[in-house]
């Protein structure tokens, strides 16, 4: 079985990585599997493309394979799209996701309809062995909700209300979610992308 490392340790992301390209004999592994999670990969950039580019390449070069890195978030119009490339990192690492959702809920408290508008963003990126790189994007709108809700998902599905479902993200079945989600039309384009390069 043919293995791609995929770079992240968030199980999360993990997760729905395996559902989304499931098939084709392949195995997805995280850096943990990999023993790499300890590698320093200093995400500096100001895009999500950026970003993405750095994980992709940083394990490519020390492990000589090819390897998908994602990197994605959350743009709040009303905030001027913070967090955004810094979603993970918002209000500090180590805070739960709970609070990061319920002090976004708090900061729209004036906002309205239409003014709660956001996005969720995913890059992923493709590093090759050779050096070259490839990248695609996918996006899904939404509204920021007025309370959490949902136990499916992670991060800040529970706050994305997407309006023409009547529910937040993290209410959606799993396989519902990633036939729309950001992650999902991003892995799906790569997957076509992958397919072009003759690399699945």
């Amino acid at each position: 079985m043919r293995k791609i490392i995929v770079a992240t340790g968030n199980e999360g992301k993990m997760k729905e990585i395996r559902q989304i390209l499931a098939g084709d004999g392949i195995e997805y592994v995280s850096l943990k599997d990999e023993n790499l999670q300890d590698v320093e990969i200093v995400e500096d950039g100001t895009t999500f493309e950026e970003n993405a580019v750095i994980k992709a390449r940083t394990i490519a070069e020390i492990t000589g394979q090819m390897v998908l890195a994602d990197d994605s978030g959350l743009e709040v119009d009303y905030m001027d799209k913070a967090p955004g490339v810094y979603s993970a990192r918002f209000l500090g690492e180590d805070t739960s996701y709970t609070v990061k959702n319920n002090y976004i809920i708090d900061k729209l408290a004036q906002a309205k309809g239409e003014e709660r508008s956001a996005r969720f963003v995913c890059v992923i990126a493709c590093a090759f062995p050779d050096g070259k790189v490839i990248t695609t994007r996918g996006t899904i709108e939404g509204q920021i909700g007025y309370e959490e809700k949902g136990e499916n998902g992670f991060g800040y599905d529970p706050i994305f209300f997407l309006p023409e479902r009547g529910c937040t993200t993290a209410e959606l079945p799993p396989e519902e979610k990633n036939k729309i989600s950001h992650r999902g039309r991003a892995l799906t384009a790569m997957y076509e992308k992958l397919k072009e390069e003759k690399v699945l």
